[in-house]
């Protein structure tokens, strides 16, 4: 491959990601967005998610720091929050919440415009990156055997273009038209996963007294496949609550203070209610369904074009009350530059298989948890149903056992993978019952 010059679709965080990483290895690199990019944290109209709750995991932190040095610190001095995802949060499951600890699972709380905005501003800073606002692309080019994408046509101002470069990226998310060009050019789109979560969930701000929660920083209190209703609440920048209540296969919370309140104290645990029945409310809300989990399996399609490849959400999107798509594009930008690293020949091939193992992960551990529920529509495994046992006991035991909640923590942070959970060590903490310690007992009492 001519490495001269590189095309992104698509300007949200996975496609600035892929640009960075892009910028190293191609002379030049445009990216194209429909929209017309706000000011750093303000809302964008294309990113309507991006109004309701965010938090970076620890290995999404990680993997954008190595990308943008400085990236967090600079973050921090507009106003986000560090938070120890093990030992300054709440994380209530199965009846109670995990024993505390400090650790190195060092998360981001700030919202996604944000994050977003200061990204993208460090991106367009890049010597070699240009950017091209309000256009829409239209499909892709290629060479006269349909064998290698060539470029691609866009419309911009009412005026049909087109663009030449030696690799397209399709970081165009969740309702990416990669099929429909693929099926066009006569190769096979890809086998398609979902898995029907019927979500609904609506987002509210709040004024945050740093004493409420007794100075915790993130309360989490997931749906169980009896009650359905969960939430999850923040602290952003702005001395800000962001509060999003969650329901699957049911009413979703009401946007108005009193309903969306009355919402808060049907949960499992009651911190949230706590602190949003009396804490000061700020703008307006936003209520957003999400059908299903969708996995486009790229990796298992036997002919793909060459100078083509899709990125991100297009690729998988999850069920955004995991908080793990963020991470997921980032790691799968480590994927990119170890790919392109590695030389151009099948440059796809190479790259799908090594997001696939990526994308393994947090797939496993969202759809596990969402088959839980008898309503879910998606294929269950011969073994989901003692996966999801075996969870629910190591859960029950790291209660008090700061070790068993440490290593559940590292998984749904991405920073292990599940099979983890399954070592000997782990295992036999779980099966008898935990480890009680005095130190253990304290930090579950905080809870």
């Amino acid at each position: 491959m001519n490495r001269d010059h590189a095309i992104v679709i698509g300007g949200s965080l996975g496609g600035l990601l892929a640009a960075r990483v892009l910028s190293d290895y191609f002379k030049r690199v445009t990216l194209i967005e429909r929209d017309v990019f706000p000011e750093a944290g303000e809302n964008r109209r294309g990113v309507p998610q991006g109004r309701h709750t965010h938090g970076l995991l620890a290995s999404g932190r990680n993997v954008m720091e190595k990308l943008f040095p400085g990236l967090s610190e600079q973050l921090i001095a507009a106003g986000a929050l560090e938070g120890d995802i093990a030992g300054t949060s709440r994380w209530f499951t199965e009846g109670g919440c995990l024993a505390r600890q400090a650790s190195e699972l060092i998360g981001l709380l700030v919202t996604r415009p944000l994050l977003e905005g200061t990204i993208r501003n460090r991106a367009r800073s890049l010597s070699n990156l240009e950017v091209i606002e309000d256009a829409t692309v239209d499909g892709l080019l290629t060479d006269a055997d349909r064998k290698c994408v060539t470029g691609l046509r866009y419309t911009r101002g009412g005026a049909s273009l087109e663009l030449s470069a030696n690799l397209v990226v399709d970081a165009t998310g969740r309702g990416s038209k990669g099929g429909e060009w693929l099926a066009g050019l006569g190769y096979d789109a890809p086998v398609t996963e979902k898995v029907e979560v019927a979500l609904g969930y609506t987002t509210r701000f709040f004024r945050r007294d740093p004493q409420q929660l007794n100075g915790d920083v993130v309360a989490i209190i997931p749906p169980t496949p009896t009650g359905k209703r969960g939430g999850v609440m923040l602290a952003q920048e702005g001395n800000r609550w962001t509060v999003t209540l969650i329901s699957h296969f049911g009413a979703t919370a009401p946007a108005d203070v009193d309903g969306f309140r009355e919402f808060a104290k049907t949960l499992p645990a009651p911190y949230i209610h706590e602190v949003v029945s009396e804490a000061e409310p700020l703008g307006e809300p936003m209520t957003s369904r999400f059908p299903a989990s969708v996995r486009r399996h790229y990796e298992k399609l036997s002919r793909f074009p060459e100078g083509y490849l899709v990125f991100g959400d297009a690729i998988c999107s999850f069920n955004p009350i995991y908080g793990q798509g963020m991470s997921v594009a980032a790691l799968e930008s480590e994927v990119l530059n170890e790919s392109l690293a590695a030389g151009d020949g099948q440059l796809a091939a190479r790259f799908f298989r090594r997001a696939s193992k990526v994308i393994d992960i947090p797939w496993s551990i969202a759809v596990g948890n969402d088959l839980r529920m008898p309503e879910t529509s998606g294929k269950r495994g011969a073994g989901l149903k003692f996966i999801n046992w075996y969870i629910s006991k190591l859960h029950k035991a790291a209660h008090h056992d700061p070790v068993l909640a440490l290593a559940f923590l590292r998984v749904a942070n991405l920073v292990t993978p599940p099979p983890s959970l399954m070592r000997p060590s782990i295992a036999w903490r779980v099966f008898r019952g935990g480890r009680r310690s005095s130190q253990a007992e304290p930090a579950a009492a905080a809870a």
